[in-house]
């Protein structure tokens, strides 16, 4: 008797830099692993470009290793089921030296960084995929750079195409695709408190080269929301393993425990298939496949 194979859910990331997987979407990818979805990540670079401390290179011997393996510590704390890099360079920020280097994401052609993730999409075969937001949450270079190649993957993986059948990969269409958005409340109430102890919210971050109040003002629509309150200390396990770019040090003692009860819940904006009627769901398997319970 013919036997029908068992489709296992399957998600996929695709993000930017070492520590986007923890800092933002880290809650999801760990409510899901545990929930028996294998989760993968898409990294497009190693994040050279980032701000690293002397301390934390020795025993590396570059920026892109270390924060590789930071990475990798993050993967395995989140119980990601694989991590694949598409080996571009990281642009740094707007107006940076980065920006020019010839193996720059931003720098990359387009449908090149798509056929790639296209390449990821047929074989791992995710019902649903996650990114940024068509800003990049802050409006990094890179965060744009692979959002754009992401849809344009989405759009173009269940269409014929001799290249990459010629590698065995059958067109795919995944169900949904969504971005990740930062909860425009949060982000507002952020400017305010800025401003009233004196704060530029023009200039945010560490190397104040972050728009906040700009980016508070572009509004995205919330058509998800995953609350990961349950494995929130597992994000926070993740982010710490990115100590070369400051993990963790947000929420330990008193603000961490306000965190995890009140603040653990990732927003989404579902750009595939196009929302209904204001419906907000509360699993990104909504009408896909009925998971199992968490597992702790």
């Amino acid at each position: 008797m013919m036997h029908e194979s068992v489709i296992r859910p399957t998600l996929l990331a695709v993000l930017a830099h070492p520590d986007d997987e923890s800092f933002g979407v880290g809650g999801t990818l760990a409510y899901y692993a545990r929930r028996g979805v294998d989760v993968y990540l898409i990294c497009a670079t190693r994040g050279e470009a980032g701000d690293v401390d002397e301390k934390y290179l020795q025993g590396y011997r570059s920026i892109a290793e270390r924060r590789e393996a930071e990475l990798r510590c993050a993967a395995g704390k989140l119980g990601l089921a694989g991590v694949y890099f598409l080996d571009y360079r990281d642009s740094g920020m707007p107006g940076s030296a980065d920006n020019h280097h010839p193996q720059a994401l931003i720098n990359a052609p387009l449908d090149e960084v798509a056929r790639k993730i296209i390449g990821y999409i047929r074989r791992l075969r995710p019902q649903v995929i996650i990114t940024f937001d068509p800003i990049g949450g802050y409006r990094h270079p890179d965060h744009i750079a692979i959002h754009q190649a992401t849809v344009r993957a989405f759009e173009l993986a269940a269409q014929p195409d001799p290249w990459l059948n010629a590698q065995g990969l059958p067109p795919y269409q995944p169900e949904k695709l969504y971005f990740h958005t930062i909860p425009r409340t949060f982000l507002r109430l952020s400017v305010r408190l800025m401003r009233l102890t004196g704060r530029d919210p023009h200039r945010f971050g560490r190397n104040g080269d972050i728009d906040l109040a700009a980016i508070a003002a572009v509004e995205f629509p919330v058509n998800a929301v995953v609350d990961y309150h349950e494995v929130a200390a597992i994000r926070e396990e993740a982010a710490a393993c990115h100590a070369s770019q400051g993990g963790g040090g947000l929420t330990s003692g008193w603000l961490g425990r306000v965190f995890r009860r009140w603040m653990a819940r990732d927003t989404f904006m579902r750009a595939y298939p196009l929302p209904e009627n204001g419906h907000v769901e509360r699993d990104l398997f909504e009408g896909i496949a009925d998971l199992p319970p968490l597992r702790r």
